[in-house]
């Protein structure tokens, strides 16, 4: 029966292959991605937590960089107001065009790119968008990891635009982690959830390699302080509630 099992397996999986690279497929995927974080982001309750000074920055339309987490990526969109222009660098991997795809319903662009590798185009661009005054987005451990760890190159975008890091992270009371490699966080619907922005962080002094290791330290700091901050939140939730 289990070898049965395996030969249909081995079957079926280039029909999968195939139905998962076709273009509606994955509009289609995009749509329900899309759908599915407004749920739950409308049925559920959500805090906000330290929007002071990125607000103030917004309101004096001066622009900055949200730093993000990969695995925290999912309810970005509803910590911005669609009417600013927010570009958030994507892998050009099979992945990135998936997200690509779903923040655009949200009125969000799409800088397709890395802070690695092949990527000085992409951040040459956000540094153009930054000095024309719109705000970035950059999720400083992709797009493969390792993670939870920043690159460097969110600091070199940083100094060349002269604009400051803001941290951001969500974390909820009921999710799913993903086996992936950024483990995935997918709040469920009706859940408990809370939105936190990490402390100013200055564009480096310098291009010098210490003043940049030292801004991309600070970023990768900020983002795992408010990350525990944000999961033990609910920790305590969570224990309240089988009291």
């Amino acid at each position: 029966m289990k070898a049965k099992n395996i030969k249909i397996n081995k079957m079926i999986k280039p029909y999968i292959k195939r139905i998962v690279k076709l273009k509606f497929f994955r509009n289609f995927l995009c749509f329900i991605a899309a759908n599915y974080i407004r749920l739950v982001y409308y049925s559920s309750s959500w805090e906000l937590i330290g929007f002071e000074d990125p607000s103030r920055y917004i309101d004096n339309k001066k622009p900055f960089i949200i730093a993000f987490w990969h695995g925290r990526l999912l309810m970005l969109p509803f910590v911005w107001d669609k009417k600013k222009l927010l570009h958030l660098l994507i892998s050009r991997h099979n992945d990135g065009e998936l997200i690509s795809k779903t923040v655009k319903y949200f009125g969000l662009r799409s800088v397709r790119g890395s802070t690695k590798k092949g990527g000085a185009e992409a951040l040459r661009n956000m540094v153009r968008f930054l000095r024309s005054g719109d705000w970035v987005g950059i999720s400083p451990d992709g797009p493969h990891g390792p993670r939870m760890e920043a690159s460097e190159g969110i600091a070199h975008v940083s100094r060349l635009a002269n604009v400051p890091i803001f941290p951001i992270v969500y974390s909820s009371n009921k999710f799913k982690t993903l086996n992936t490699w950024d483990r995935f966080l997918i709040p469920f619907p009706f859940c408990k959830g809370v939105f936190i922005w990490g402390d100013e962080i200055s564009p480096p002094k310098s291009s010098s390699e210490n003043d940049i290791e030292f801004t991309r330290k600070r970023v990768e700091l900020e983002l795992n302080k408010i990350s525990t901050l944000a999961d033990k939140k609910f920790i305590k939730f969570s224990k309240k509630n089988n009291e």
